[in-house]
């Protein structure tokens, strides 16, 4: 293994422990709920907005529509999956251009889509959705996994990524090893 290939190894698996130690340590006040809470709860209040009228914000979290008042949550956030995301990025071998460009895609398409969900269920929830809880078990449950793998495979035929996470960095750790004790 190259010397430049081995510290972008050793940055990229220090990187995501300490961003995984940090995230331990401030739970739900972790970095990414840090980063995404209001650009997630901003555009859902826009566009809830949109579509019904007096619809209120109250603190930080705290949406009534419709009769009804919609905390988001932490979990509705989702930092977990963007976190799950930036693991994928990290622990596939690839050019830091493309590691960017990848980043923010995934990151990106992620809030879009978990914008629209939140702004869907308030909608159903506005309209009092009989089945509502059902349908946002099975979204958090389910659907929250899905998404995050859908969002990755459509990263990897977009950015035409071959290598496998974390698979590709031990098969050159493997290699590298078994070639130094040949030599």
């Amino acid at each position: 293994m190259e010397r430049i290939e081995a510290l972008s190894l050793a940055f990229r698996y220090g990187l995501l422990f300490v961003i995984g130690v940090a995230n331990l340590l401030l739970g739900d006040s972790g970095l990414f709920y840090v980063l995404f809470t209001q650009i997630t709860i901003g555009p859902v209040f826009y566009f809830l907005n949109i579509i019904y009228e007096g619809v209120t914000i109250f603190g930080a979290d705290t949406v009534f529509i419709g009769g009804y008042y919609a905390t988001i949550i932490p979990a509705c956030v989702a930092g977990s999956a963007y976190y799950l995301l930036l693991i994928l990025n990290m622990t596939t071998p690839m050019s830091v251009k493309k590691r960017i460009s990848c980043l923010l895609f995934v990151f990106a398409l992620f809030l879009v889509m978990n914008i629209a969900r939140i702004v869907l269920f308030g909608t159903l929830l506005s309209k009092g959705y009989q089945y509502f809880d059902v349908a946002h078990l099975a979204m958090w449950y389910f659907g929250s996994t899905i998404l995050v793998a859908v969002i990755w495979f459509s990263a990897i035929f977009l950015f035409k990524i071959k290598e496998a996470p974390v698979f590709t960095d031990m098969q050159r750790i493997v290699r590298d090893v078994r070639h130094r004790g040949h030599a």
